[in-house]
């Protein structure tokens, strides 16, 4: 029977290293860490990117391309999600609301722009307010009777 004055350890456990207690213990001495150097001693870790004094590979390759930092990331909506959908108004807090785009995480605060898409079979009229259109998004909501008004 067991009791708590009788239990044993767990099959398959094993006793922690015990680092620099004496030569007894098989650890002493140098406790794994080899001889003298950077990594033999407390605190005397390298970085992963470190490579041995060599000029490191982000600085041996060249710079390439050109990051704007003035480009605007805009959230995009797509006509073609709209051709299934009864609403005939839809605004950025509604299209938030019914999840066609991203309201939370890193986009949640862009810019709304809808775009026209291979979407030539678009024929609803519908009333969208977003921040941007792209020219041929604009064309086909008023060739149908709808309005592209930008907020």
């Amino acid at each position: 029977m067991l009791t708590l004055n009788n239990l044993g350890k767990p099959a398959g456990r094993k006793n922690k290293k015990r680092l620099g207690k004496g030569q007894g213990s098989g650890w002493g001495t140098q406790a794994g860490r080899g001889h003298k150097g950077k990594k033999s001693r407390s605190g005397g870790n390298v970085p992963a990117s470190f490579e041995g004094g060599q000029m490191p590979i982000h600085r041996r390759l060249p710079k390439r391309g050109f990051k704007n930092i003035h480009r605007v990331e805009y959230r995009i909506f797509n006509l073609a999600v709209l051709q299934g959908l009864d609403e005939k108004e839809y605004d950025i807090i509604k299209l938030e609301s019914m999840g066609l785009i991203p309201s939370k995480g890193q986009k949640a605060k862009a810019p709304v722009k809808v775009l026209a898409g291979t979407t030539e079979e678009f024929t609803k009229a519908v009333h969208i307010k977003a921040n941007a259109f792209s020219k041929s998004a604009k064309a086909l909501i008023e060739k149908n009777g709808g309005k592209a008004e930008v907020v």
